[in-house]
């Protein structure tokens, strides 16, 4: 499946990992691709203070924190 979303976020952050936890419900992950902003710094100037972020690619269109499970799928569509 082709990588659709992208999930802004760091390690050890447990903001990200509770995010990463709703896209595993919402049946999004085959399409995610988790990225992590350290390894990218103009993502860590761009999202440092805002992770975890959920961006759909086709459009842009993201999601900052907190978010739910009901925006993610709404997102999705």
């Amino acid at each position: 499946m082709t990588i659709t979303f992208n999930l802004y976020s760091s390690e050890g952050c447990h903001l990200c990992e509770q995010a990463l936890q709703l896209c595993q419900q919402a049946k999004l992950e085959p399409s995610l691709q988790v990225v992590d902003i350290v390894e990218h710094e103009h993502l860590a100037e761009q999202y440092g203070v805002h992770i975890p972020v959920l961006e759909r690619l086709s459009d842009g269109q993201k999601l900052f924190w907190p978010f739910t499970q009901q925006q993610i799928e709404e997102l999705m569509h």
